[in-house]
């Protein structure tokens, strides 16, 4: 039976709740934290951070699947929004290239991974970061104050993509930009996948095909798009092996798509928005 929008947010809620509770490696050995545990990998789908400038362990949970603040764009200065911000790394990561200057916030959904930011942010001294509980979809953001909307692993959890690509134009200023990190479908994959509840909290079932993804950048107005990275997501057996027989399992190996990982480059345009026909206006 097929979940609700409203199920699938308190499904993604709940799990999110639990992994905040639990270790960065206990996380990074399931699929994006749904606790289907691999022996066969270490990271499935984050992308190493250690190195990058304003780095913090303690909010490092291990369950991106890019590096979107890599290739943001932010200078300094700039007020930056993550969308599902977790402990706060790619927070933390904005605030070093934004400077005390700027102003990072991180909107999230989950109470446990607020609590868990906010007392990451509090040890490391932060007065210009800031964690405000709610929905991506309806964001506790004013509109055309944003110079930057970065997000990794977060989208594909959302059942209604179009409501928050909306969302990130509303708030964007004219000419700010957006660099999206997310879970895409290229071909067929098996129906078992992308429905099974457990993979859907683990990024995957919620996610949608990479054509559709795109079109929905450039239906809600977003310019000069960019793909940054992407790369092949590998779903080791033992994995697979919970939702699909051997057999369905080697008719997936020999498809030509699969699931990626991208890194999608957006921006809005600059109009007047004393315009009474720009998009600021119309898009609620």
């Amino acid at each position: 039976m097929m979940k609700t929008e409203k199920e699938l947010k308190e499904l993604v809620k709940e799990k999110y709740g639990q992994i905040a509770l639990q270790n960065k490696e206990a996380n990074q050995a399931s699929c994006c934290g749904s606790g289907c545990c691999s022996d066969e990998v270490y990271n499935i789908m984050n992308d190493d951070y250690s190195n990058m400038k304003g780095y913090s362990s303690d909010a490092d949970l291990g369950l991106g699947c890019g590096l979107p603040t890599q290739f943001a764009q932010i200078r300094k200065g700039h007020t930056v929004i993550d969308l599902g911000s977790g402990a706060g790394n790619d927070c933390f990561i904005a605030r070093h290239e934004t400077g005390e200057s700027g102003k990072v916030i991180g909107i999230e959904f989950t109470s446990a991974m607020i609590n868990k930011a906010r007392e990451n942010a509090e040890k490391l001294g932060y007065n210009n970061v800031e964690f405000r509980e709610g929905d991506i979809e309806q964001m506790p953001i004013s509109s055309n104050t944003v110079d930057v909307v970065v997000s990794n692993c977060v989208l594909n959890l959302v059942p209604n993509k179009d409501k928050v690509f909306k969302e990130i134009y509303r708030v964007l200023k004219p000419g700010g930009h957006f660099s999206i990190s997310d879970i895409v479908l290229v071909g067929k994959i098996p129906e078992k996948i992308r429905t099974a509840a457990e993979m859907y909290a683990g990024c995957v079932s919620g996610a949608i095909d990479k054509d559709e993804y795109l079109s929905l950048i450039v239906s809600n107005g977003f310019t000069e798009m960019a793909l940054q990275k992407e790369k092949q997501i590998f779903i080791p057996d033992d994995i697979l092996n919970n939702y699909l027989t051997e057999e369905e399992i080697e008719n997936f190996r020999k498809e030509d798509g699969g699931i990626f990982s991208i890194t999608i480059y957006g921006e809005k345009p600059q109009e007047s928005c004393d315009d009474p026909n720009c998009r600021c206006h119309t898009i609620q």
